[in-house]
């Protein structure tokens, strides 16, 4: 049987390292953590996740929504319609990449539900509201605090078998 912290070991990634790195480089880290580490992730919980053609579809959104807002200039003299167009494929694109990252993410805690309940038979409880709002992080987070929540489930249901196993004492 694996160890519950395989998947983890492999990542090497701790959550606070993830999300410094992704404010730093202004959320290209992220980009490239999907595309080193989704591989590790699939071979890991036998899920298979999206190919790199969507993480490079991703990457292709995030860059060119940035760099459409960066070329839309506010025009003090008066209405220019350009930059109005550039900002509304910026905002586009921008939505299509957060979409894309929250699809990626429901699929991989797909893929972490079926892997902690197939392999060491407990459900890996995840948040879908989380999912959605810190998507890849909220991913980060719980393939690092897998060992801690079987660890849990394990003492729940050791307590829940000694109660029931015992009769109950006047």
């Amino acid at each position: 049987m694996n160890d519950i912290s395989l998947l983890s070991q492999r990542l090497a990634t701790p959550t606070l390292h993830f999300v410094l790195l992704s404010i730093v480089t202004f959320g290209v880290w992220p980009l490239l953590w999907l595309y080193k580490k989704q591989e590790i992730i699939s071979e890991t919980t036998g899920y298979p996740l999206y190919g790199n053609l969507f993480i490079i579809w991703l990457a292709v959104c995030f860059g060119v929504g940035r760099q459409m807002a960066a070329m839309a200039s506010p025009d003090l003299a008066g209405y220019d319609p350009t930059s109005d167009a550039l900002l509304g494929l910026s905002a586009v694109l921008s939505l299509a990449c957060a979409v894309m990252y929250v699809v990626w993410a429901f699929k991989a805690r797909t893929a972490l539900r079926h892997y902690a309940l197939n392999t060491f038979r407990f459900d890996l409880k995840m948040n879908a509201f989380y999912t959605v709002v810190f998507n890849v992080f909220y991913i980060n987070y719980c393939i690092n605090d897998m060992p801690q929540a079987l660890a849990k489930h394990r003492i729940i249901h050791q307590q829940v078998q000694t109660t029931s196993d015992t009769p109950p004492q006047p």
